[in-house]
């Protein structure tokens, strides 16, 4: 993407219900049938999974989906989770990406009003994602009850591999993450629980891994992102655990729109890597990824875990150390 083209599609910061806003303009007269009744498709943009890149992808599939659906496309960036997850709620977006535990909460409050329909997948045919825990490679910590008694850094209380998968994993295998560790705190983001890492602040913290499995290595992730950008060297780390897998993020579209709007944008996103395969290297996919078509049902173990995590809380409050409110 050409620096000129960015810059033009961010020359206006608005601010919106706590969201920053980026589009162009066109005019309603253009539009008709359901093109007016809808007026704009906004989209949801969450900082927490790849604060770095996250505006720039967004753009991509801005101009794409303005071209594609002749709607005025208006992005609408959120410095966390939670708060994608409200606008949707609120009627304030019609389309985002969620992690699995977003999603549950967007189910949770909104019912049927919102739908997945699209994950990405690679190449190989990798649809799913890990939450892996990762140390420096320095330290003296090569297992997970290597770590028993250590700080640790999620990512964020909607995060799914920074969060809810890998609390509800340990619990599986008898480990209650609690009481596990000295001292837990949330970093606000994937890339700044690796940061967070490398500067000391935790002795080990959770980080969103795909492309791949515990087996054959990874290929993709906050770290390999970073490792790409030059910010650090994949040799400076160690995996010590994995959780997985969780299908991919989904794209979620609101089904109290016009069936048509939701027919074409849904057909758009699918057909993209196809019509215009060289927005996939914009998008930061890897080579050869496309989208495939997912229901509420390949989620449903996401709405189930965030269920067991909220009773899990309540059954016994008194008893759990209030780590969360740590700050690294």
């Amino acid at each position: 993407m050409q620096k000129s083209t960015w810059l033009k599609s961010l020359c206006v910061v608005l601010f919106f219900s706590g969201l920053s806003a980026c589009g162009s303009d066109k005019p309603d007269t253009e539009l008709t049938g359901w093109q007016k009744e809808v007026g704009q498709l906004r989209i949801g943009a969450s900082q927490g999974e790849d604060s770095g890149m996250t505006l720039a992808r967004w753009t991509t599939y801005q101009k794409y989906l303005s071209r594609v659906t002749g709607l005025e496309v208006v992005v609408f960036q959120a410095p966390d989770y939670n708060g994608i997850i409200q606008a949707m709620a609120s009627g304030q977006l019609e389309l985002a990406q969620m992690g699995n535990t977003a999603y549950a909460n967007a189910r949770e409050q909104m019912g049927d009003k919102v739908t997945p329909f699209l994950a990405s997948r690679t190449a190989e045919g990798f649809s799913g994602y890990y939450s892996a825990l990762i140390v420096r490679a320095d330290s003296p910590y090569r297992t997970l009850e290597d770590l028993r008694g250590k700080s640790l850094g999620y990512v964020d209380f909607n995060s799914t591999s920074g969060y809810l998968f890998p609390r509800w994993s340990l619990r599986q295998q008898g480990v209650d993450p609690d009481t596990f560790f000295s001292k837990t705190a949330m970093s606000g983001g994937h890339t700044q629980s690796v940061l967070a890492l490398a500067n000391g602040q935790f002795d080990a913290v959770f980080m969103f891994a795909s492309g791949g499995t515990p087996e054959t290595g990874f290929t993709a992730g906050s770290l390999y992102t970073l490792a790409r950008r030059g910010a650090v060297k994949m040799s400076d780390y160690r995996i010590v655990w994995t959780a997985g897998p969780m299908p991919n993020s989904p794209f979620v579209i609101r089904t109290d729109r016009p069936q048509a709007f939701q027919d074409v944008t849904r057909g758009a996103m699918a057909a993209l890597p196809y019509e215009s395969p060289q927005l996939m290297v914009e998008l930061n996919l890897l080579e050869g990824s496309d989208f495939q078509p997912v229901t509420p049902a390949d989620y449903q173990v996401g709405v189930d875990m965030r269920r067991a995590e909220i009773a899990e809380r309540r059954a016994a409050p008194a008893q759990k150390p209030n780590n969360g409110s740590a700050k690294p």
